[in-house]
């Protein structure tokens, strides 16, 4: 009998043997571990990562007098989205922490401005100091959210660089952006995947000079700016995920990784992906690769098409990362698919040999329960009338098994073709869709079920058995939102959660704990 502990070694002088010694590196043992999708910039991102909230606030609203809110004209804006001058009887608006029952933190704000002008505050915050390029408001966060409206400005020196600075960080906001509880929340995670912070999905971005920068208003038009990601990984000692915007040039592309390259820590690795589920057909990036695709012939049928297209974008953009970092031993290319469908991810690694030229095979194993109103398997007015037992002893016995041998079929594609696998998003789905989503008594049932114990127990069972099938990195979607009709994606829902009263959360970083990730285990309250 051979020992269990020399089966994964014999198993990698097998898949070497078929493949070739040249890519036998790619054949180590899976090393599981857990990764986290960070939630996206807007004014309502429930996260707060940033001790600057402008970072998140919204895009500029024009006003004007007798006009309905948000009617005003075009504003006359610079490159960075700072309004340069205002029309007669308007003014600029901005909304920033649209987050309910005041889960954001109160206390004295500071406002810092360069430029002349005259700001204004509604909402939550009225101002109790103020003097040029610097006013201190008092925000109550029960009141809702910040409101802060740009009266005037002078075309000539126009208001710029705004800063809302939460109570305590004004002296230390420039060496350190980013909020000590969203460090220590994720200490000893051991990737970030930056879709979301990227705004990837439907992305605008084509050149290097469109990208998100440090300069510019705010984060939730294009993104948080590469610098801010790259610092966050280094602080936390994480590797990270970067998705190339479908649309992107290959100046962008080999301007993203030098800057990266030059900033990074060195012992980090980086995961390469061509924008986010290309494969699927609700996305922008899916309807832009069909038509590349085909019009390169690679498929009449668009799907087809895009598959194949991807498996394309993806080997000219890891070559230009890989000229780039002089090799590809600190990247990690991955190659995306379906995680139901097996059949879509030969398609993509086989066209061209792309997987030779890729390190990974990722998929989103989810748990997945998507509820329609009037579906063969389930219907939402039957379900919403089910308990929540009834509820957690379906997505026990009939989702958690289907995700299960979802990640076996992939696992075996991946083997197939000497590639790790990884989950570029993982966690439960259970959503109302088609219509369901606005059951509001199935949405009650839905949101129970991600708060019970038992959830937590269904966690611990999926995350034993990714780590059973050889399942290598897994990046839970996602770490910090709101809950809703929508989906309840979030192992937590607000900034100010207890953790210890959240099974998700607590299964998800016990796992990591004992996989040897250097994470904070909550104290129960």
């Amino acid at each position: 009998m051979v020992p269990k502990t020399l089966l994964p070694l014999i198993g990698t002088l097998a898949i070497a043997a078929v493949l070739g010694t040249k890519d036998a590196a790619r054949c180590e043992p899976p090393r599981p571990r857990l990764g986290i999708n960070l939630a996206g910039p807007a004014d309502w991102n429930t996260e707060l990562p940033f001790v600057d909230v402008f970072r998140m606030s919204r895009p500029w609203i024009s006003q004007q007098e007798g006009k309905r809110w948000g009617q005003g004209p075009p504003l006359h804006l610079d490159d960075y989205g700072w309004v340069k001058s205002l029309e007669p009887n308007g003014w600029a608006e901005t909304l920033m922490c649209t987050i309910e029952n005041g889960r954001y933190p109160s206390g004295r704000y500071v406002v810092l401005y360069r430029g002349e002008g005259t700001l204004a505050f509604a909402g939550s915050a009225r101002i109790v100091d103020e003097r040029p390029g610097r006013i201190v408001i008092d925000v109550d966060s029960s009141r809702g959210p910040i409101f802060l409206q740009l009266r005037k400005t002078n075309p000539a020196d126009y208001i710029r660089d705004i800063r809302v600075i939460m109570p305590g960080f004004e002296s230390t906001y420039e060496q350190n952006p980013f909020h000590p509880v969203f460090l220590k929340r994720w200490q000893g995670i051991s990737c970030f995947r930056f879709m979301d912070w990227m705004e990837t999905n439907g992305s605008q971005i084509r050149t290097w000079a469109e990208r998100p920068t440090l300069q510019h208003a705010t984060f939730a038009l294009r993104g948080v700016a590469l610098e801010w990601m790259i610092e966050l990984c280094n602080r936390q000692k994480a590797d990270a995920w970067f998705c190339m915007p479908h649309q992107a040039d290959d100046d962008f592309v080999r301007q993203f990784a030098r800057m990266v390259c030059e900033k990074l820590d060195p012992e980090l690795k980086v995961y390469i992906e061509y924008s986010n589920e290309v494969w699927n057909a609700i996305f922008a990036q899916h309807r832009f690769a069909a038509e590349e695709g085909q019009q390169r012939g690679f498929g009449e049928r668009p799907w087809e098409a895009a598959w194949r297209y991807t498996a394309y974008r993806s080997m000219q953009i890891f070559r230009i990362w890989e000229e780039e970092f002089g090799g590809r031993d600190r990247l990690v290319r991955v190659l995306p698919s379906q995680a139901a469908n097996p059949y879509v991810s030969e398609q993509i690694l086989k066209f061209r040999d792309a997987y030779h030229h890729a390190d990974a095979l990722a998929i989103a194993p989810y748990i997945s329960m998507n509820i329609p109103p009037d579906g063969d398997k389930l219907r939402a007015e039957d379900v919403a009338g089910w308990t929540l037992d009834q509820l957690l002893d379906y997505v026990e016995s009939r989702s958690l098994p289907e995700a299960i041998r979802w990640m076996k079929q992939q696992k075996e594609v991946a083997d197939r073709y000497g590639l790790k696998l990884i989950a570029y998003e993982a966690g439960q789905h259970l959503v109302g869709v088609g219509g369901a989503e606005n059951n509001e008594k199935l949405t009650q049932l839905l949101l129970a079920a991600n708060r019970h114990p038992r959830m937590g127990e269904i966690y611990r069972k999926y995350y034993d058995a990714w780590e059973a099938i050889g399942g290598d990195l897994l990046c839970h979607f996602s770490s910090v939102s709101r809950w809703s009709k929508w989906g309840s994606w979030g192992l937590l829902e607000y900034f100010d959660e207890d953790e210890s009263a959240s099974p998700k959360f607590l299964a998800t970083l016990r796992w990591a704990h004992r996989l040897g990730q250097r994470v904070v285990l909550p104290i129960k309250h």
